[in-house]
């Protein structure tokens, strides 16, 4: 993978070292350190150039991302992959349910990290793998992949500061109320690996707010948005406030009508990491979804 960025130097960095115009442009120690190890990773106006050299205002700066490794341990594997949205920079993806983002013991070669691998393998294209948001297994919709280190970095730090913004689909067992917010902090249940509890003592704090769209026959269609991004909160979340979601083997096995927690990620919104151009998209609600309604 190689992605090449041009820059003009602008009269404010006049006399300054080129390292402070990377770090203006919020490449990370570990990037620009990458970028000094790679041959003509640095170009000043066309000539190899070193993180400590003057800057002039008018330069012509050339950054050169140069990825030829692949993630390692993950084993590339054909699958159905519904991409929405790809650039140089990012993937959107539609993730379907049943289909882990990271491999873990009992999912070694069936999650979305194996399908990319294979997806850009087959291109002849170094991949390495980098999730920016992540979902559960039996979680559907949509979720954004890092292409290169630049983006995963402005992304995640986008993520750390609640720039992305993340609408989810979700059937709560019950009539929720026409809206509100939980603040309730999370933590790990003791003994478990997976499982996560409301516990003011030890929890993380979470934020989640819901709208009731409708209500029919016992369950809710519901609207949320998530604040903070905790393991499992939204289920976490709505078992504490006595609306879990039917299907959830983990907080409400109830599987009478749905087979995994009925939760779709159905929009993303967030400004690209690169030209800062609004972005925003939908995933229509997954059929068995649409069946249970």
């Amino acid at each position: 993978m190689k992605r090449i960025f041009y820059y003009t130097i602008p009269a404010e960095f006049d006399g300054k070292p080129l390292l402070y115009f990377l770090k203006a442009k919020k490449y990370s120690q570990p990037i620009i350190t990458h970028l000094k190890r790679t041959f003509n990773g640095l170009l000043l106006n066309g000539s190899w150039a070193h993180a400590w050299d003057v800057l002039h205002t008018g330069d012509y700066l050339t950054v050169q991302l140069v990825e030829n490794a692949s993630s390692e341990n993950i084993v590339p594997v054909p699958m159905d992959l519904a991409i929405v949205y790809e650039d140089e920079d990012l993937l959107v993806i539609n993730k379907a349910a049943g289909v882990a983002i990271h491999p873990s013991q009992g999912h070694y070669s069936n999650t979305l990290a194996n399908a990319l691998a294979y997806h850009y393998g087959s291109q002849g294209e170094a991949f390495t793998y980098r999730c920016i948001n992540r979902l559960d297994r039996d979680t559907t919709g949509l979720l954004i992949v890092a292409k290169h280190m630049y983006s995963a970095s402005l992304l995640s730090q986008m993520a750390a500061d609640h720039q992305l913004g993340r609408t989810y689909l979700a059937i709560a067992s019950g009539e929720i109320p026409e809206e509100g917010m939980i603040d309730a902090p999370i933590a790990r249940v003791n003994g478990s690996t997976i499982e996560r509890c409301v516990d003011e003592e030890r929890g993380e704090p979470a934020r989640t707010y819901f709208k009731k769209i409708s209500y029919k026959d016992g369950y809710s269609l519901v609207q949320l948005r998530l604040e903070t991004g905790r393991t499992h909160q939204i289920r976490v979340h709505m078992k504490h406030i006595g609306h879990p979601l039917p299907g959830d083997f983990l907080y409400n096995p109830d599987y009478t009508r749905i087979h995994r927690q009925a939760l779709h990620s159905f929009k993303l919104s967030f400004r690209h990491p690169i030209t800062e151009e609004p972005m925003s998209f939908q995933a229509p609600i997954p059929e068995d979804m649409k069946a249970f309604l």
